[in-house]
C-alpha cells in the first residue's frame, strides 16, 4: 500500500468520522473534551484554537478530498468562529469559550489570532465567502498594528490588547515575552492568507518574519531553533524541541516558496535541511520521533503531533534531495509507527495523545483537549496526498 493510500483511509476511516461526531448542534462549535476512556464531556470548555483548527481541518479535507459534504461541518464551524469566538467590540479572537459560547477565558493572544486567520483563509479558499476573508484580513491587521514592536511579535494581551504575562506559551520554569512557537504559527497564518490573496503587504511581513526566522530563531552552531526569549531575542532556556524542528523544516519552506524569489528560497531551504538532518540524526529512534531535549535530558516520549510533522518533514526532506533515500524510509517508517501504535484500535476514538518510549498510550492523556485536534495529523494526510507521496 502507497502512502496515499494510506494517508486517504486514516483520513476518510478514523479523522474524519471522530471528529464529526464531536459537533454540538446545540450550542455551536464542537466538542471541547474527552478523557482517555472515551468519555465526552459535552460541558467542557470549548479552545478558540481548536474550534480554529477544526474549521481549518474542514475546509482542506473537502478541498483535498473533492467532497461538497464536509463544506457543511466548515460551515458550522465558521459560524461558531464567527458569532462566538471572534469579539466584535474589541476585535480579535478570544481564547476560549464555556460550552454554550458564552466567554470563558477573554485572553487575546497572537497565537490564537495567527491560527483564525490560517482557518478563514482556507475556509474562503474552499468556500470563497468574502465574509471570512475579510475577518482574516481584520485579524492580520490587529497582529501588525497591536502585537508587534520593532524586533518580532508581543504574545500575550488582555481582553482590550492590554499586554498581560505570557503564561500560555511559556513552560520549563520560564516565563517567555517572545516564542519561536508564536513566530512559527504567524508565519502560518501569514502564508495562508498570501496564498489566496498575494497581497504585496502580507508578503513583506512573511519576508520580515523570515528575516527573523534566519536570525533570531535558527541557531546554526546547535542546528536547531532556540524557543523561548526575552523580549530582545535572548534564548532563555537549553532546549531543543525536535517536533517544532521538523515541523518547521517543511512548513516555512512552503511558506517561503509562495513568494517565489529563489535566492531567498536558497538561503531559507538550506536553513530547513539542516534542521531535518540534526533531527534525524539525534532524535530518530525506533521508528519514531522523540520529543525534546531540555538542559541535555531527553524527553523520549512519543507525541501525537510530533510524529505526524515527522512524517511531512522527513518527506519533504527527500522531495528536496531526492539522494537520501533515509528521509523516504524514515517517512514510511513513522507513518506505519502511527498506524500501528498512535491511532486508538478502540471504536469510537481517534489517535493517543501520547506514548512512552515503549509505544504504551499514556493514560492521563485525554484524546480530546483544547490542544488535541484533527489539525496535525488530518494536514498530514491532505500533504502526503497533494504530493502524491508513492
Amino acid at each position: 500500500m502507497t502512502m496515499v493510500q494510506k494517508a486517504r483511509d486514516m483520513l476518510t476511516g478514523n479523522i474524519l468520522p471522530f471528529w464529526m461526531s464531536l459537533r454540538d448542534n446545540e450550542f455551536g462549535g464542537y466538542y471541547g473534551w474527552m478523557d482517555f476512556d472515551l468519555k465526552l464531556d459535552k460541558k467542557a470548555v470549548k479552545g478558540c484554537i481548536l474550534n480554529s483548527r477544526i474549521l481549518w481541518f474542514f475546509s482542506n479535507a473537502a478541498m483535498v478530498l473533492d467532497r461538497k459534504d464536509l463544506l457543511d461541518e466548515a460551515d458550522h464551524a465558521y459560524k461558531f468562529l464567527r458569532d462566538y469566538c471572534y469579539d466584535r467590540k474589541n476585535g480579535g479572537v478570544f481564547w476560549s469559550l464555556n460550552y454554550d459560547g458564552t466567554v470563558f477565558d477573554s485572553t487575546k493572544h497572537t497565537y490564537n489570532q495567527a491560527f483564525a486567520i490560517y482557518a478563514l483563509s482556507s475556509y474562503y479558499q474552499a468556500t470563497g465567502c468574502e465574509e471570512a476573508l475579510t475577518m482574516a484580513k481584520e485579524l492580520y491587521h490587529i497582529i501588525e498594528e497591536r502585537c508587534t514592536d520593532s524586533r518580532g511579535f508581543l504574545e500575550a494581551f488582555d481582553e482590550t490588547f492590554h499586554p498581560v504575562s505570557n503564561e500560555k506559551l511559556s513552560e520549563n520554569g520560564v516565563m517567555a515575552e517572545k516564542t519561536m512557537n508564536t513566530l512559527l504559527h504567524v508565519f502560518e497564518g501569514y502564508s495562508g492568507l498570501y496564498q489566496v490573496t498575494h497581497d504585496p503587504e502580507v508578503g513583506e511581513s512573511l519576508r520580515r518574519i523570515l528575516k527573523s526566522y534566519e536570525v533570531d530563531i535558527y541557531n546554526p552552531e546547535k542546528h536547531r531553533q532556540e524557543v523561548f526569549f526575552d523580549k530582545d531575542f535572548n534564548s532563555l532556556l537549553d532546549m531543543h524541541s525536535y517536533g517544532h524542528d521538523i515541523e518547521s523544516s517543511w512548513l516555512v519552506d512552503w511558506g517561503c516558496s509562495l513568494l517565489g524569489d529563489e535566492e531567498l528560497n536558497r538561503k531559507i531551504f538550506a536553513i530547513n535541511s539542516d534542521l531535518a538532518n540534526e533531527i534525524y540524526h539525534t532524535a530518530y529512534h525506533k521508528h519514531s520521533l522523540w520529543n525534546e531535549c531540555v538542559n541535555g535530558v531527553d524527553d523520549k516520549n512519543r507525541v501525537w503531533w510530533v510524529q505526524a510533522e515527522t512524517v511531512l518533514g522527513f518527506l519533504n526532506a527527500w522531495q528536496k534531495e531526492p539522494e537520501r533515500t533515509e528521509y523516504k524510509q524514515a517517512a514510511e517508517d513513522v507513518l506505519d509507527y502511527i498506524r500501528e501504535k498512535v491511532v486508538d484500535p478502540r471504536p469510537g476514538s481517534e489517535w493517543f495523545w501520547l506514548l512512552d518510549d515503549n509505544g504504551e498510550p499514556v493514560k492521563e492523556k485525554p484524546i480530546v483537549e483544547p490542544w488535541k485536534c484533527p489539525y496535525h495529523n488530518g494536514r498530514m494526510c491532505f500533504e502526503i496526498i497533494r504530493r502524491n507521496a508513492e
